[in-house]
């Protein structure tokens, strides 16, 4: 799938909430945590790779406040995911109210020439990365976190678990996001029925690390992630927010929101 170094981290974040380690099935026939991750994950992994499927659209809204509020930069940019050979391909609609830029439009069609031009083979093999690089993620995390069953509430009338996450101690960082996760806890609802994931709410404990030292997310940054029944039969995204406390290069202060809304799931 086609995202991008950024929104791979804002996925990231929202999925550091979603791991349990806990006893058996209590006297009362309520599955304990970890039952409820079993299904949970297996829910997952089946709902990422049949989102794969679909095309949708995703309106992606950034801004950089100073200390005082005052928005610095804002970026509104509207894309649509379509499928190439059945491979995601994520394709510039709008930047600003504004169509793509001539340059724009071309990096744009020389990514997509590239991708029509690939063989079955190449193909074939970049979506196993992709779907490793997923798979991987999912193992890690059970490594990284204690979570415990703390509660049940109906959200958008559908009876979910909360569960909540916490670092585990000793954890030894693996993979390309593993750092991050000794860093975030938080809590997750998980629906009854299904065992998809209806929101996430997650929360930097520690600075993280981004890039050479060019910045720091701080402690106090917030996530939150909710998702939507496509075609009753998986969870995909509906809408991403952060709010980030940062620091540039160590020294300039921002506050950088971001909000990710996707919409239009679409099986082609």
């Amino acid at each position: 799938m086609q995202i991008s170094e950024r929104g791979k981290v804002v996925i990231v974040l929202a999925a550091l909430a979603f791991h349990f380690q806990a006893q058996g099935q209590d006297q009362t026939g309520v599955p304990d945590a970890r039952q409820i991750m079993e299904s949970s994950i297996a829910a997952t992994q089946q709902h990422w790779q049949v989102r794969l499927r679909y095309t949708y659209f995703k309106r992606d809204e950034s801004r950089r406040r100073d200390l005082a509020g005052r928005v610095k930069s804002e970026d509104i940019n509207l894309s649509k995911t379509i499928l190439v050979d059945g491979v995601p391909f994520e394709q510039l609609v709008e930047r600003n109210g504004q169509p793509p830029s001539a340059e724009e439009e071309r990096k744009q069609n020389e990514k997509l020439d590239k991708l029509k031009r690939e063989t079955p083979q190449q193909r074939a093999e970049r979506i196993r990365n992709q779907e490793e690089e997923n798979a991987s993620l999912v193992r890690e995390v059970p490594k990284a976190f204690d979570f415990h069953l703390v509660g049940e509430e109906v959200v958008r009338g559908r009876p979910a678990y909360i569960l909540q996450a916490t670092p585990h101690p000793g954890y030894l960082a693996q993979g390309k996001y593993g750092k991050m996760f000794s860093k975030v806890q938080g809590k997750l609802w998980v629906d009854k029925q299904d065992h998809g994931w209806i929101k996430v709410d997650g929360q930097v404990i520690q600075p993280i690390s981004i890039g050479l030292f060019v910045a720091r997310i701080l402690p106090g940054s917030h996530i939150t992630m909710e998702q939507t029944r496509v075609d009753g039969t998986i969870w995909a995204p509906e809408q991403v927010e952060v709010r980030a406390a940062a620091k540039i290069l160590l020294v300039k202060s921002l506050v950088v929101e971001r909000v990710l809304t996707y919409s239009g799931y679409r099986l082609p």
